[in-house]
């Protein structure tokens, strides 16, 4: 299924009344150098102008236009009014980006994603896309993403993880739909392994959110492993290496959970959750939640979601409860006591972010 253009996409806001807030196309500055620690980010980061509920935020660098991209679950928070969940149903995946290494981030459009199949979906009827997982080999980006067929009041219905390709970030292919534990799985995440090989891992709702993995020697074949994690229930796994260890970051409701391994098998929990306790700055005074993480030389940035008005006194409008907005932080990690070998983040200090420019491996 072809996701509408851009330009339905103004009307619609037009439409609904949300101000698209266009700013200036910003040229590409020149890189600072890594002597500086960067610019003030924003807050909040970044919020959808067509429906307001950008969600599980992902970052790759365009290696063609020099720039980085964030994609994002599009909630239809301006919506929120239909029967149930069905305003978390139906959504596009958003499409952010930035020319100055992450500071200031301009709407850009929506994924334009080629499922294959356009008779398998009643007339009319819209696909729902959650919460994809975007990376680049050899040339060729890659995008896991969770696929539901069609819109729904409730939880209760299948959804598949599906990998498509594209060579611009803005036009994607299937390839296929990953054989995994069961028929209810969401929120892929990937990272290569030592060997070369690959390891995606997921949540399977059917195994009280547990999150299992699989693996595959090339980005398209994958085997299905088993369980990685059950100590608790959560989603959205975000994987990655740093300060010498690899980390993994899963949102369970309470902030982010946080875990630690050596060999990518064998994971120690953080009794410390991230994010749990809310913020005082604009948007953020409520937990965070579904994150990603880009390692920048020696730097970590956690970028996330929340939900700004479901806090104490806050507007109980159905729209207000269900809008939600990007956020960044720094990490950091913690070599003395008590905190020594823990991640930590201070949401009410100020980030200064420089989201260095990924070198180009591609063949040649």
């Amino acid at each position: 299924m072809r996701i509408i253009y851009l330009s339905t996409l103004l009307l619609t806001a037009i439409v609904t009344g949300i101000s698209l807030g266009a700013e200036p196309t910003i040229n590409q500055p020149a890189w600072p150098g890594k002597s500086q620690r960067g610019k003030l980010a924003p807050k909040p980061l970044f919020r959808d102008p067509i429906h307001d509920g950008a969600a599980d935020p992902v970052l790759c660098w365009n290696k063609q236009e020099k720039k980085w991209f964030m994609f994002y679950t599009n909630r239809r928070a301006n919506l929120a009014k239909e029967q149930g969940v069905a305003w978390v149903h139906g959504t596009h995946i958003g499409i952010a980006e930035s020319s100055d290494y992450g500071v200031t981030w301009t709407y850009r459009g929506i994924a334009d994603i080629d499922l294959g199949e356009p008779n398998q979906m009643p007339q009319g009827m819209l696909c729902t896309y959650w919460a994809p997982e975007v990376i680049e080999h050899n040339g060729t980006y890659h995008m896991y993403l969770t696929h539901v067929p069609g819109i729904f009041n409730d939880w209760r219905h299948p959804r598949d993880i599906v990998h498509l390709t594209s060579q611009d970030l803005l036009k994607w292919t299937k390839q296929s739909v990953l054989k995994l534990s069961s028929d209810r799985v969401i929120d892929a995440c990937v990272l290569r392994l030592p060997d070369g090989t690959w390891r995606l891992w997921y949540n399977n709702e059917r195994d009280g959110k547990s999150i299992y993995y699989a693996d595959s020697p090339d980005l398209y074949q994958w085997t299905d492993k088993g369980k990685a994690l059950g100590d608790r229930p959560g989603e959205g796994p975000k994987v990655f290496q740093w300060q010498g260890k690899y980390w993994m970051v899963v949102d369970v409701w309470r902030g982010l959970g946080v875990y630690h391994s050596d060999d990518l098998l064998h994971w120690t929990p953080q009794q410390e959750n991230l994010l749990e306790q809310p913020g005082a700055g604009p948007d953020d005074q409520v937990k965070g939640g579904h994150p990603d993480v880009v390692v920048s030389g020696d730097r970590a940035f956690l970028f996330y979601f929340t939900h700004p008005s479901r806090r104490d006194g806050g507007p109980q409008s159905p729209y207000e409860q269900a809008r939600s907005s990007i956020q960044v932080v720094e990490l950091e990690y913690k070599e003395a006591k008590p905190l020594r070998g823990k991640l930590v983040c201070n949401r009410d200090k100020p980030t200064y972010i420089q989201l260095q420019p990924v070198k180009d491996d591609t063949p040649k």
